[in-house]
């Protein structure tokens, strides 16, 4: 613990809902793990390090108890570039969402929003970054005027989310605790994109950076950094060090409640508790409660067996349903439970057929929508659920989740029938009748139809569910073949037109309200593996990619634009609900089932831990929206 604090120190240079309601400030409670260098002189007591006004989490609102500082908890990830994860985790944005999902002040100590067109933020007076340093307007400051709007380190301009037809905000800055975006149109997405599980983090830890941008920095102290770096311009050093979300640089400040103290690549890193952190609990201890998290970098087909032998004190990534018994069959040696969470996404595997594939054959194919309904009609989803999930899941269509307000059975149901009659019916009035010696159809072009379907190859799930989808695909005259692929090839090839099809989850926000964007319903996002040129087009504002030119993308893109421009939660719903009747007429993606059981392992004696929750990549931030910092070891000692 020593070393680790001793790296940390030499790296540094030394309430509008229940949780977070505003209580009368307790006394500040000093850190055991921080006491020597208190009593040194190298840290200020807690009470100086400290916002004025700290964040009061009232824990016993949400039916937890307050804890105990201390200990070290372990967890897995499968890459190095995975430690960004406790960006995540930790989930300290300027608004997050709660428990219940709503948007709440969190680094922020409150915010106005005027018709989502003008957003006043209030910052906390004497936070401060992780190093020590302010945290002011400044921070914001220099992202808005030295990076956002710097052509040398975005050469496209400031972000898509800052744009508003066209139109970027005025970004003033009254004083230091005060910054203010307003725009003459309404901006309705803005709160919700600061509170992403990867938030753009529209503020930087300005003393720090200043010292690698040229309009700073000494021009000999800056070409020293940038030889020593071996980058060739102060843009791609300033861009190298600049890592808010990667979090591999352990020289740059956070306001995350924990900080990475391990330099480089490792088979574990380290993160220690934020000195500066801003949430403390009502008796004043300031959190996380856990001192340390280390996370250790194993093979995927590691985890599970790992977490069986007791080495994880939290972990649901890497996990899948069908580890349950392994897991269930470790915890009474391994000293855990396995709590089933709920999925947030809105199918847990579906299949995108790419409409901008670059073979112009399949392309047409599979741009005939009666195709895309055979395919999905053609699948056995009970089959699936049975083997796969133990008729836990949810077989249906994609389309959001029953906690959402938008959900609607029928559109679950909607081409999602078990029918391999239809489908014949379907493929043959798309004129794809003659077949080979085998039973396989033949595309236009005499070739048969073969549908290669690429996979990350991190999933199991995903291969079984294909598995069983080969043979019913099979008896409507469609060969399927599997290519498990490394997760970032598969999305380059989806991205350049290489791949005909493709499995991931389906939409992260399962979760959606009528004030979340619908922007990933429509054709805005490369990422949306159905229409990567589409997306592209838009992201690029034209420069790359293709216009959308089927009808459907068109009207999702118009819808999205009544949604953005909509002045009420009617007219927002209204949008929602027809770009979900889109999809589910359209069968964009072929979804399999939702609602599978995410296990979770839990040490026996991390307390705070939810029994049943949701586990969500956005809304949520996995562990996010739940709170890690409140987490705790029953004897303060992991």
């Amino acid at each position: 613990m020593f070393d680790m604090k001793q790296t940390f120190l030499s790296l540094t240079a030394l309430a509008l809902t229940l949780p977070f309601v505003a209580l009368a400030d307790p006394v500040p409670q000093e850190s055991a793990f921080w006491a020597d260098e208190v009593a040194s002189g190298e840290l200020p007591p807690v009470a100086e390090r400290l916002p004025a006004h700290p964040l009061v989490v009232n824990l016993a609102a949400k039916g937890r108890e307050p804890g105990l500082q201390g200990g070290t908890l372990n967890t897995m990830v499968t890459r190095s570039k995975d430690i960004r994860q406790m960006v995540v985790y930790g989930y300290a944005r300027l608004v997050g969402y709660n428990e219940a999902y709503d948007l709440v002040p969190d680094i922020l100590e409150g915010f106005e929003n005027e018709g989502d067109r003008k957003f006043t933020f209030h910052l906390r007076p004497g936070h401060k970054w992780s190093n020590g340093d302010p945290f002011t307007s400044a921070d914001f400051d220099y992202w808005w005027t030295h990076i956002a709007n710097n052509a040398e380190l975005n050469p496209t301009g400031p972000p898509d989310f800052v744009m508003v037809e066209g139109e970027l905000p005025a970004v003033t800055f009254p004083n230091e605790t005060t910054v203010i975006f307003e725009w003459t149109k309404p901006n309705p997405g803005f709160l919700q994109t600061l509170a992403q599980a990867v938030p753009p983090f529209i503020y930087r830890p300005s003393a720090y950076l200043k010292q690698f941008h040229k309009d700073f920095a000494d021009p000999e102290a800056l070409a020293e950094e940038i030889d020593y770096n071996r980058v060739k311009s102060w843009a791609a050093l300033h861009n190298k060090i600049d890592n808010m979300d990667k979090f591999d640089n352990p020289d740059l400040p956070t306001l995350q409640p924990w900080i990475n103290v391990t330099a480089g690549k490792k088979i574990r890193h380290e993160f220690a508790r934020n000195p500066f952190y801003h949430r403390i609990d009502e008796n004043g201890v300031q959190l996380p409660y856990i001192d340390t998290v280390e996370m250790e970098i194993v093979s995927g087909g590691l985890v599970a067996a790992k977490a069986n032998a007791g080495e994880a004190d939290l972990q649901a990534r890497g996990l899948d349903f069908r580890d349950i018994p392994i897991l269930r069959k470790g915890e009474a040696t391994g000293g855990y439970r396995t709590e089933l969470w709920s999925s947030g996404t809105a199918s847990q595997i579906a299949i995108y057929p790419n409409l901008n594939t670059a073979d112009e054959v399949w392309r047409n194919v599979l741009r005939d929508v009666r195709v895309r309904r055979a395919l999905s009609v053609a699948i056995n989803r009970a089959a699936i659920n049975k083997s796969l999930y133990f008729k836990l899941a949810k077989p249906g269509a994609m389309t959001v989740l029953e906690e959402s307000p938008f959900f609607d059975q029928a559109l679950r149901d909607a081409w999602a029938q078990f029918d391999p009659e239809l489908a014949n019916k379907l493929l043959d009035e798309a004129g794809l009748t003659e077949r080979d010696g085998y039973g396989i159809r033949r595309l236009p072009d005499g070739r048969p139809m073969e549908l290669v379907v690429e996979t990350a190859g991190e999933r199991q799930e995903v291969e079984n569910a294909l598995q069983i989808m080969t043979d019913d695909w099979k008896d409507v005259g469609v060969k399927l073949i599997m290519r498990p692929l490394d997760r970032d090839i598969l999305r380059n090839r989806v991205f350049s037109g290489t791949t005909m099809a493709s499995v991931w989850y389906g939409w992260d926000n399962g979760l959606p309200q009528s004030y979340t964007s619908p922007a990933y319903l429509a054709p805005t996002d490369q990422v949306f593996l159905s229409w990567p040129k589409w997306g592209q087009f838009y992201q690029t504002h034209g420069t790359v990619g293709e216009a959308p030119d089927m009808e459907p993308a068109q009207r999702l893109m118009a819808l999205l634009d009544q949604w953005n421009s909509a002045t009420d939660a009617t007219m927002r719903a209204e949008a929602w609900r027809e770009m979900l009747q889109i999809h589910a007429d359209n069968v964009f993606a072929i979804g399999l089932v939702a609602g599978a059981p995410q296990p979770v392992v839990v040490s026996n004696r991390l307390h705070n831990v939810p029994k049943t929750a949701i586990w969500a990549w956005d809304p949520g931030a996995h562990f996010g929206v739940h709170r890690m910092d409140e987490f705790f070891f029953e004897d303060g000692e992991g």
